[in-house]
């Protein structure tokens, strides 16, 4: 008779321990190279693939490759075909936020009925068009609302968002510098 996996969030909390000790005990499982190709098709409509990445000491291959779209909507001269980049790094974050929640929650014992994220970004064309040299092409902040409900007490869901700030890849990323580098052929 098999055992029953205990399941919290839709986390199997028996596998995250597990794994939380493998990588402890062997921190070199805890490296993870993600990667995608993408490629431009017409006016700001690109597309990504994903379908392969390095984890666990091993690499993995999709079974099927993973696509997402990107473009610009018909204000900004695009086919509206995708989401634009600062749309798709808010959809990045808030997925990122959301399993950082859902499996912090499962290991601190907490039971989510509800977890929703609004988010919005600022950006100012000026800095993209270079008409203004004092205003940084980028995004200049990202608002995130969490709308969490749960089981723990109020010291818990304090715990919660904290650890979760903490421990979240993007947003630690968003938060603080990151080393890119561009190369072309």
């Amino acid at each position: 008779m098999g055992t029953t996996a205990t399941l919290r969030n839709g986390v199997n909390v028996d596998e995250l321990t597990a794994l939380v000790t493998r990588v402890k005990e062997n921190p070199a499982l805890g490296k993870f190279t993600f990667r995608s190709r993408s490629k431009w098709i017409n006016r700001a409509h690109s597309q990504s693939t994903f379908d392969s990445l390095y984890g666990q000491g091993k690499e993995h291959k999709r079974s099927a490759p993973l696509l997402l779209e990107g473009d610009e909507p018909a204000a900004l001269l695009g086919s509206d075909l995708g989401p634009n980049a600062g749309e798709a790094a808010l959809h990045a974050l808030s997925s990122c936020l959301g399993v950082t929640y859902s499996y912090t929650a499962a290991a601190m014992g907490i039971d989510i009925t509800s977890l929703n994220f609004e988010l919005e970004t600022d950006t100012d064309l000026r800095g993209f068009m270079e008409l203004d040299k004092n205003v940084r092409p980028g995004l200049s902040q990202i608002r995130v609302k969490v709308h969490l409900a749960c089981n723990g007490t109020p010291k818990q869901i304090e715990e919660l968002h904290a650890q979760v700030l903490r421990t979240s890849p993007l947003y630690d990323t968003f938060k603080n510098p990151v080393d890119v580098k561009v190369t072309t052929s």
